[in-house]
């Protein structure tokens, strides 16, 4: 298996919202989810921001939850220079056959150790809440890095609902304050292994 850490991207309000209410094709983002992006039109500054979009797109695979891949219009096949996109569900539908360098899972752990080995010696960025949840869930999430952007959402999609997980430890690895959110990067404190 690769050392590539697993990394979850993920830009979040305050209240701990990643999208608003109603996300669904044609608003993926829910009703006043786009907020949560606005820090991303420094991603070709030299700042904090630019430097934190860099690192995102320098990794070397992609894990995803079926819902983003979807919601993403399966970014066409190609989520950043190529790189391979592994795809967590529940079921694959036959005749399914995602585009480009993508591919279906339904065992987290297989995902994971493939994710790892394509990116060689690059993280591996994680999409969605219900990948992270399980793989966290499996032990197989290294790191979050937290775009937190001043605003209360008021309801939505939350990143992490009740888990059924004991406590999972967080340290603190990085903070860097950007335009207009504050990048937040944090180890998991692994727990030996999966909790039933």
């Amino acid at each position: 298996m690769g050392d590539a850490p697993i990394r979850l991207y993920m830009a979040m309000s305050v209240d701990g919202f990643i999208a608003g209410p109603d996300d669904r094709k044609g608003q993926e983002l829910g009703r006043g989810g786009g907020r949560l992006f606005n820090w991303l039109d420094e991603r070709m500054s030299a700042g904090v921001d630019g430097q934190v979009y860099r690192e995102a797109m320098a990794t070397g695979a992609v894990i995803s939850g079926r819902r983003t891949f979807e919601l993403a219009g399966r970014w066409q096949g190609d989520h950043h220079d190529g790189v391979p996109i592994h795809v967590l569900t529940h079921h694959v539908e036959a005749g399914d056959v995602p585009p480009g360098s993508a591919k279906f899972y339904t065992d987290v752990n297989v995902c994971a150790a493939e994710a790892r080995e394509a990116a060689q010696d690059r993280a591996v960025l994680v999409h969605g809440a219900g990948a992270a949840q399980a793989l966290l869930a499996a032990d197989q999430l290294d790191e979050l890095e937290l775009h937190l952007v001043p605003v209360l959402l008021g309801s939505g999609r939350r990143l992490f609902e009740a888990t059924g997980l004991d406590p999972i430890e967080l340290e603190p690895v990085r903070r860097l304050e950007g335009s207009d959110a504050t990048h937040l990067r944090y180890r998991v404190v692994h727990r030996g292994g999966a909790q039933s």
